[in-house]
């Protein structure tokens, strides 16, 4: 299949799947609701008790072919430094710039960017003030 509509599936994948929380994490004021695989010998999430919550299986992952792809259906790199875009190739990838970069070496690096086209997915937004 082709990328675009490997990413139109994936996309229509995603909106069905379930959000997964840690099991009983709803009783338990100490327990975060991110997932964590099962392991009691008496849950009965893992023993997929009808009406518990659902598991995370390899049956809700993306396809192959776009796992992994940001959904503008480029590539994602993270970049800290200028000498980080000299092997980035502009027609398949795009660039993240790291959040622990500051402003003037980001907007160096956003020029630079712009002369080698390449695209950048988190673009700081100008202010107009008037």
């Amino acid at each position: 299949m082709e990328t675009k509509q490997l990413l139109k599936v994936r996309k229509r994948q995603k909106a069905r799947k379930p959000t997964f929380k840690r099991a009983d994490s709803h009783k338990k004021k100490r327990l975060d609701d991110n997932w964590r695989k099962p392991r009691g010998l008496h849950s009965k999430t893992r023993m997929h008790i009808k009406g518990r919550c659902p598991v995370a299986r390899p049956g809700y992952g993306s396809p192959l072919g776009v796992k992994g792809i940001h959904p503008s259906g480029y590539r994602d790199v993270l970049v800290h430094t200028l000498t980080d875009l000299e092997n980035i190739d502009a027609l398949t990838t795009a660039i993240r710039i790291g959040h622990t970069v500051g402003q003037k070496k980001r907007s160096l690096i956003e020029t630079r960017a712009d002369e080698l086209g390449i695209k950048i997915l988190n673009r700081r937004q100008v202010e107009v003030t008037e």
